[in-house]
């Protein structure tokens, strides 16, 4: 009876890849971040035993050999943040290993990420916010771009949405709909409502687009035709703050910011904000009481009994 082929760790390496793109909608700048990232790893593996680690060999690593390796990180001078963000990529990939039937590792989850410190949320303030939209409206060129680029900083602003939440939206949601299924990190669901203004943004951009896009094909479009570019949309956003003078800390993902800040000083609770931001952790929502601290204080005094 022949013996079954064990899979390769360029096998895995390779289903990994497909996986972060065909099933999390990761970019291929993204993908390859991730590998390199499980290439350091196996890189310390082989100056560690002198020889090409094997898939099985990153199966069977200990905690003590993942420690060695975050140590020599460290030693490295690479910083906390980073050492915290290597190690996500690599139990990303241990976890695809375990569910893909690759095999499964009994220390990884033993192996705690380096604590370092958040810095806050750089939001950017309500007016601007606006008049990034009433610029985006209000540019030259293509009406139907103006329409699309419009659209997309009010999901930013007006629902929360992430760049990559926004541009993975298929055509069929503008249709006038009141609330969106977002699946966002980790493919956790969450419902978004929309405002008529996000509402009718979407049915304007979707009547003016002068390509044909079937229901399941990404809605927001490039010149050309194509998906949209989450470059295209960073591009913008640096024209826009040029003209209007703001820092260069106004980004998209600083639209998102503006929106759960501006919740926040409307009065709404903390568990509120984080479903609708799809955070998995309510400690990461508390940062904007870092931007808004008058908003805890706030919610102390109407509270305490004795405030």
């Amino acid at each position: 009876m022949a013996a079954v082929k064990k899979p390769a760790l360029s096998e895995a390496l390779a289903a990994f890849e497909a996986h972060l793109i065909a099933e999390r909608r990761a970019s291929a700048l993204t993908a390859r971040a991730y590998l390199a990232d499980v290439g350091e790893l196996i890189a310390f593996l082989r100056e560690h035993e002198e020889r090409a680690p094997t898939l099985k060999t990153l199966l069977a690593l200990t905690v003590a050999e993942f420690r060695a390796w975050l140590s020599k990180l460290a030693a490295s001078e690479i910083g906390a943040r980073s050492r915290a963000r290597k190690l996500s990529s690599v139990k990303s990939f241990y976890r695809f290993l375990d569910r893909a039937g690759f095999g499964r590792s009994a220390a990884i989850a033993s192996i705690k990420a380096p604590k370092f410190a958040r810095p806050p949320p750089r939001p950017v303030v309500t007016s601007a916010a606006q008049g990034l939209i009433d610029d985006a409206g209000a540019a030259g060129g293509e009406p139907w771009i103006a329409a699309r680029d419009t659209a997309i900083f009010l999901l930013l602003y007006g629902a929360g949405l992430r760049i990559s939440e926004a541009l993975g939206l298929s055509a069929d949601i503008a249709d006038g709909r009141e609330a969106l299924e977002i699946a966002g990190k980790g493919r956790k669901l969450r419902r978004v409502p929309l405002l008529a203004a996000i509402r009718d943004a979407l049915v304007d951009y979707r009547a003016k687009l002068p390509f044909e896009v079937k229901a399941d094909e990404a809605l927001f479009r490039g010149e050309k035709g194509g998906a949209l570019n989450p470059r295209i949309v960073q591009r913008r956003m640096a024209q826009m703050r040029g003209r209007l003078g703001l820092p260069e800390t106004a980004t998209p993902h600083a639209l998102r910011h503006a929106f759960a800040t501006d919740l926040l000083r409307s009065g709404a609770d903390l568990r509120t904000i984080q479903e609708l931001l799809g955070h998995a952790s309510l400690s990461t929502t508390q940062n904007y009481t870092e931007v808004d601290p008058t908003h805890l204080l706030a919610q102390y005094a109407k509270a305490h009994p004795r405030a």
